[in-house]
């Protein structure tokens, strides 16, 4: 299998999609941070010192999304429509779920800035709630949804 983003030396570059049909793409991704059980009573009781961690976290983690292809070297710069992050308490872990979905239209997908989105919020977590549990670990950040739909105009 061929990479699109190497060309015929093996150098990097973006691939060009200048010439592919413009379409409704979607993504979601999510991820998780574990805690300990005092980090996440006082996440839940928003008992943090540095404020609402879950909400920080969405806001951090929509930010991200808008600036994805100023971190990831390759990914084009986007136009997002719609994005949402969304950071819930998960009690099972203990911890932090993170979903995001992100929505526009264009020549080239969104994973990266859902996953993006998704990864951020989740440091955002672990950077706000760090004092009281060091050791919490971010993982099972994966895309679970991509759509692509032709447009009809």
């Amino acid at each position: 299998m061929k990479l699109s983003h190497l060309d015929q030396a093996g150098r990097a570059r973006m691939v060009d999609v200048g010439n592919k049909p413009l379409m409704d793409r979607t993504a979601v991704a999510t991820g998780t941070i574990r805690m300990s059980p005092d980090a996440y009573r006082q996440v839940a009781e928003q008992a943090i010192a540095k404020g609402d961690v879950l909400a920080v976290s969405e806001v951090a983690g929509t930010l991200a999304a808008k600036r994805t292809a100023e971190l990831i070297p390759l990914c084009h710069p986007l136009g997002l429509d719609h994005v949402e992050v969304e950071a819930s308490l998960a009690e099972s872990l203990p911890g932090v779920r993170v979903r995001a979905s992100v929505r526009a239209v264009g020549r080239t997908g969104v994973e990266m800035e859902a996953l993006t989105a998704v990864a951020v919020a989740l440091l955002t977590v672990y950077d706000m709630a760090k004092a009281v549990d060091a050791e919490m670990v971010i993982g099972d950040i994966r895309l679970v949804e991509k759509q692509k739909v032709p447009r009809d105009d």
